[in-house]
């Protein structure tokens, strides 16, 4: 976990566009990425965009109201991926598809987040070979700590039903931080010990 800085970034704090530009969703993914460095559309779309968790509750099943939630991330992933950002890496034990940066996206990240490149930490590359199960535990931890609230805004025309849970979970007790707030770098003091890179940030393990 950092230092907190940057945490107007997602999970409440940054501004978004009402109809959920995909520059706005790009942004999350990357933020996401920055902080998590592997994780599903399902877990972006949790973090990035709680108020889809509410909605698609005509779909007959499970699968089907993932998939309508996540469609906007997962076609933004599809995008990213074309332009050299993301890349798929692998799928997880219950066939979610796994995603992380390129060194581009790494890039990209760290603008998003506002930090040096060498604060971000890896692609996360080959992680999900074997179906990521601890970046994956290590992810719902996090989003469990987040508790992403969904902006009620965005419920003015759904049935009661939906906008009774959305109200819900924005009046539970709130999380911890923000995406923005997880980062994966760590400062030490003193001087750098081996391995470490440059200013003596000690690389985290991938999702730990």
């Amino acid at each position: 976990m950092g230092d907190g800085r940057g945490v107007g970034l997602m999970a409440g704090g940054r501004e978004t566009n009402s109809a959920g530009s995909t520059k706005t969703l790009r942004g999350d993914v990357l933020c996401v990425f920055g902080a998590l460095k592997v994780a599903t559309a399902d877990q972006i779309q949790r973090i990035g965009a709680p108020h889809l968790s509410h909605r698609y509750t005509g779909k007959p099943t499970a699968s089907k109201r993932k998939q309508a939630r996540t469609a906007s991330h997962t076609a933004v992933l599809s995008g990213m991926r074309r332009h050299g950002l993301v890349e798929n890496g692998g799928s997880t034990q219950a066939g979610d598809r796994l995603r992380n940066l390129t060194p581009k996206g790494l890039q990209a990240a760290s603008c998003e987040l506002q930090r040096p490149v060498t604060e971000v930490g890896s692609t996360a590359r080959g992680v999900g070979s074997s179906g990521a199960l601890h970046p994956m535990a290590v992810n719902e931890t996090v989003i469990a700590m987040l508790r992403p609230k969904p902006d009620m805004a965005r419920f003015t025309v759904d049935p009661p039903h939906v906008q009774a849970a959305a109200r819900a979970a924005v009046d539970a007790p709130p999380g911890f931080g923000t995406i923005a707030s997880y980062w994966p770098e760590v400062p030490l003091p003193g001087r750098p010990a081996r391995g470490t890179r440059p200013g003596g940030a000690a690389p985290r393990p991938a999702s730990s």
